[in-house]
């Protein structure tokens, strides 16, 4: 599956993934749809902190997107990101989530990241399977920080050592 940098073109798709993704999981600890236009201004954050956004399109359309971001803003984290990957509903099971995950592996250590987080929904045992075949290991479940669906939820963090090049030790 071609992976590639997302376009403004790709905004549409993108948004219409994420938006599934909030309606139907709790992937994104989200309750309201974003519009194309939160999604852009979203977009251009990502291109001013020089973060990429990779999206897989088999020639019809894109079927999943990922990035990463900044971890927290404080300058003692500037060596960790936290990555975000959406795969579309008729696209999932076929390892099209890992792909995505793993091509940001190479940006990440270009821009001299240590570590690379995930933050999955303790439930999400699919998820937490993707992470740790990619290397990720269990960190900390954090206990009802979320709230969706009229529910508490748990978060699994989980994290990749980069060995970014320059990265200090």
């Amino acid at each position: 599956m071609p992976i590639r940098a997302a376009t403004e073109a790709d905004l549409p798709a993108i948004t219409a993934i994420y938006n599934d993704v909030i309606a139907t999981s709790t992937a994104i600890y989200v309750d309201e749809p974003f519009s194309t236009e939160d999604r852009a201004a979203w977009f251009a954050g990502r291109r001013v902190a020089g973060y990429p956004v990779l999206v897989a399109d088999d020639g019809d359309g894109v079927l999943g997107l990922a990035t990463f971001g900044d971890f927290r803003a404080y300058p003692g984290y500037r060596h960790t990101v936290e990555h975000s990957v959406h795969v579309r509903a008729d696209a999932r099971g076929r390892g099209l989530g890992s792909t995505l995950v793993a091509a940001l592996f190479d940006p990440a250590r270009r821009l001299g990241k240590h570590v690379m987080i995930a933050a999955v929904d303790a439930t999400n045992a699919g998820s937490i399977r993707m992470h740790e075949r990619l290397g990720f290991a269990r960190g900390a479940v954090l206990r009802e920080v979320g709230w969706k669906f009229s529910r508490w939820l748990d978060v699994e963090l989980m994290q990749k050592f980069l060995d970014a090049p320059g990265a200090p030790r």
